[in-house]
């Protein structure tokens, strides 16, 4: 039967084509792969940069030590003798010092209350070549300490806080509940007048 309509260029098509109509060649091959390893690079590219800002920022992701620093050092009250009512009076005899002793078995935290970096460190090293047992070595939660003090919070570590004292000269001592929930016996929060003994 002859068809009512010419023939056009359509009609015969070569079979090399990749197109015909609205119909597609077939995919290439590995073409979904591609897509995957792009994004597994750009992944690894992502994971590289966070752990390169990571270590910049070392400095600045330490611990809040906030709970472990008073704000104002709160001191204890001393006993001080009373006026004798009688000039001919004697004077009260010498509140015994306790001596300052070196207790291995206490244990001892150091704060950095200064900018100084590695001061706590350099402490700790002090403290450890006299025997002491330095089990923290952090920042205090501000650094405008102005004086060094050895905090403990029973009164029978007086002798061992005397020992950390000596050991840093210039430092006081400070009989306090400040640093009672601290993981150590004692408390060493450096000051900016701390000077390293030569």
């Amino acid at each position: 039967m002859k068809h009512p309509y010419p023939k056009d260029s359509f009609d015969t098509l070569p079979h090399a084509l990749d197109r015909v109509g609205a119909h597609r060649a077939p995919a290439r091959k590995g073409r979904r792969w591609v897509a995957l390893w792009w994004a597994l690079a750009a992944t690894a590219v992502l994971i590289a940069i966070g752990v390169f800002g990571l270590s910049v920022l070392n400095e600045r992701l330490k611990p809040d030590l906030s709970a472990l620093v008073p704000a104002t050092p709160t001191p204890t009250p001393t006993a001080t003798a009373a006026p004798s009512p009688k000039p001919t009076a004697s004077p009260p005899a010498p509140t015994p010092t306790v001596e300052p002793t070196v207790d291995p078995d206490l244990t001892v935290a150091v704060l950095n209350g200064t900018l100084t970096i590695g001061l706590a460190g350099s402490v700790g090293d002090t403290l450890g070549s006299d025997g002491w047992a330095v089990v923290t070595l952090a920042d205090a939660a501000t650094s405008d300490i102005p004086e060094t003090t050895v905090y403990y919070t029973d009164a029978g570590q007086e002798g061992a806080a005397r020992g950390i004292a000596k050991s840093l000269p210039g430092s006081s001592i400070l009989l306090a509940n400040d640093f009672a929930d601290s993981a150590a016996d004692l408390t060493v929060v450096v000051g900016n007048d701390y000077k390293p003994a030569s």
